[in-house]
This record gives structure tokens, sequence and C-alpha cells, in this order.
């Protein structure tokens, strides 16, 4: 159970949490939400030791593993217990696939070479990629098939909990629902615990357990979809409607439900600009008429 307490970061006279508190339960696939400068990005970062907090604390199993004044080196022994598949997959793309999963395993454990390939494999189909993959450079992958090899990489570790920035930026309707059920296949497979930030209310609402909304450093909101949903407070409404819209070139779903005057659109067209009602049409001539106008 990974637990936050009370906790605080500013960046000079600017509090970008304030006193944040959750409780993220084994197994859980646990979604933050809220829009850009909110401050989702920054406890995502103290989760992982990357940075440390003013006040409160973070627990892991019971344990403090993060507070005021603790040093970068007291955080490694439990950094490995985090896989992180950070925005865009962050590959390093002068490595091919095969090398880079191997990376973390060469650096942090003392593995065999042929252990260490057998667990590339082993996470290359955990993620639906066959072996041959390993071959391949980053410059090749789709973005979708940059985020399967970003998760096979975190995967190498096997890590007890899974931290994923923006997971599905960037990435079309039908690749998104991949990473959707890759995420919550990891969860039923290995009992893993997930920690996704995303700004995409549609994937919140398929992958998580518990949903927790951000707004000026403070979770004003956190339950299951269902009660997102139903909540009354008015400026968690405006970001689920505007999340639903932002798909759409209008403002208000109801425009969808109008006919389209066709004729009055016409004639909001500058003359000089205005199509012919119909193409023209070749005389007997052989040249083009002109709908009837007299082109003199």
């Amino acid at each position: 159970m990974l637990k936050i307490e009370h906790l605080k970061k500013h960046f000079g006279k600017q509090a970008v949490l304030d006193d944040i508190n959750l409780r993220i339960n084994k197994g859980e696939i646990a979604c933050i939400i809220g829009q850009s400068g909110s401050g989702k990005t920054v406890l995502f970062r103290h989760i992982i030791g990357l940075i440390f907090p003013d006040g409160g604390r973070i627990l892991l199993d019971g344990k403090v593993i993060s507070y005021p004044g603790i040093r970068q080196q007291q955080f490694n022994e439990t950094r490995k217990r985090f896989g992180i598949l950070f925005q865009g997959a962050a590959l390093f793309d002068s490595m091919n696939v095969g090398e880079n999963l191997a990376f973390p395993l060469r650096e942090r454990t003392s593995l065999t070479e042929k252990e260490i390939q057998h667990t590339i494999v082993e996470s290359l189909e955990r993620v639906g990629l066959r072996e041959e993959f390993k071959e391949k450079m980053p410059a090749e992958l789709s973005g979708g098939m940059r985020s399967r090899v970003g998760l096979a990489r975190a995967l190498v570790m096997k890590p007890e909990i899974m931290l994923y920035d923006e997971p599905t930026s960037a990435l079309d309707p039908i690749m998104t629902e991949k990473i959707n059920d890759l995420i919550t296949s990891l969860r039923d497979k290995l009992n893993m615990t997930s920690i996704v930030v995303t700004h995409d209310i549609g994937s919140a609402y398929k992958i998580a357990d518990k949903i927790a909304m951000i707004h000026e450093g403070k979770i004003i909101f956190e339950g299951t979809p269902a009660e997102i949903r139903k909540t009354r407070n008015p400026y968690i409404q405006k970001f689920i409607r505007g999340q639903r819209k932002m798909h759409y070139a209008v403002e208000d779903e109801s425009t969808y439900a109008a006919p389209i005057d066709v004729n009055r659109l016409r004639k909001s067209i500058p003359a000089s600009r205005r199509f012919p009602s119909s193409p023209p049409f070749q005389s007997s001539t052989g040249t083009a008429a002109s709908d009837g106008a007299d082109e003199s």
C-alpha cells in the first residue's frame, strides 16, 4: 500500500502541492487527473523520488520512504520497487529494442547474459510483442509500439508498482485502447499496483479503480469512475465535459442535433470565394460553360 500524508511542495513562493493526502491499495489502478499546471506531474515526481517534499511524507507498506530532508541516496533502494513508463517512452534512440531492455538489467542486476535475454523475451511477450522486435530501432516504431517497448523495459525489473506518465498521449484511439488493455492486464495477471497520471478522462473511466483529481495543488475529488460522473462539483463537471468535447470543433453537443442549412452557409461566403452550385460542363464547342453566367 502507498500512502501520501499531508504532502506539501513550494517552488519559490508558489505552493504547487498543498496538503495532499492519498491512499493507493495493493493491486489497485489509481488515475491522477487534472488540467495542466494542477500539480499532478509534481506529485508523480515525488512518488518516484525525483524530488522530495517540503512537508508531509510518503509511506510504502507502512515504511516512510520520502520526507523533508531525505537524500537521493536513501531513496535508491526504494526506487527499485517502482517501474516507470515516461511520456513518449523515453527510449535510447541509439540502442535497439533489445539493448534498451537490457540496459537496466546490466546496470542494476548481476544476471548472466543468458538470463538477461530470457527476461527480455518474457517482458516483450507480456506487452504483446514478438522476440524479433529485439532487433528494431526506436525510429522504426510507431508511437504505440514505442509505448509498449517502454513498458516492457520497465517490466524487466519486475516492479511492485508501475507509474505511467500520460501513457496514451498523442496515440490514436485504437492504440489508446490497446495501452489501456495492457495496463488492466498487468494488474490482473501480476496483481501490480498502478498509478496513472493522465488528462484522458475516457481512459481513466476505463481502467481506474480510483480517480483522484488535483486542482491548484489540492485533491478536490477521490473516488470511483461512477462517483466522479455523479459529482455535482461544477469545476469537475466542466473538466469532464471539456475533455469529452476536445474531439469536436463545437462548443455544445446539441449542435449535432440541429439540421444544417446549406443555403445559409453558402450566403455567408463572400461572392468572390463562392463555388458554383454545380460543376462547369463542356459545351458542344468543347469550351467550359460557367453555369449560365456571361463571362464578358
